[in-house]
C-alpha cells in the first residue's frame, strides 16, 4: 500500500464525525440526509466528511435516481488492518514477555514470604 494511501486513510480516520460515518455505513448504504441525523452540523458540513473518506477510499458514492447513497469501501480498511497487523505481532510479543516476567515475580514473591 504505498505511503500517501496510508496517510490519507489515517488522515480520513483520525476525525471522530467521519468514524462514526463509517460504523454507520458499515450497516449499510445511506443517502446524505440520513448520515446526518445525529450530527448536529449541515448537509454541506457532513458532505465535506463524505468527501474526505471517499478521496481517501474509504467509502464510494453511487447513484440512484435523485439521491447519491454512500456505501463503505472495505478494502481500504483491510490494507489498514494489514499494515497494523505488522505492530500488533510485535505487541503480542511485548504482552507475553511481559507475563512471562510477572509470572517469575509472583515466584519470587511467594518464595521470599516462605522463607521469612
Amino acid at each position: 500500500m504505498p505511503a500517501d494511501h496510508l496517510s490519507a486513510t489515517f488522515a480520513a480516520l483520525a476525525d471522530p464525525t467521519r468514524r462514526a460515518i463509517l460504523a454507520r455505513l458499515a450497516k449499510g448504504d445511506a443517502p446524505v440526509k440520513e448520515l446526518a441525523k445525529p450530527f448536529d452540523m449541515t448537509l454541506p458540513a457532513i458532505s465535506k466528511h463524505l468527501k474526505v473518506l471517499e478521496q481517501a477510499g474509504l467509502i464510494s458514492r453511487g447513484r440512484d435516481a435523485q439521491w447519491r447513497p454512500a456505501r463503505l469501501e472495505a478494502a481500504r480498511l483491510k490494507e489498514i488492518d494489514h499494515w497494523v497487523s505488522r505492530y500488533r505481532r510485535f505487541w503480542e510479543l511485548s504482552l507475553d514477555r511481559l507475563d512471562d516476567y510477572l509470572r517469575k515475580m509472583q515466584k519470587g514473591d511467594k518464595n521470599d514470604g516462605r522463607d521469612d
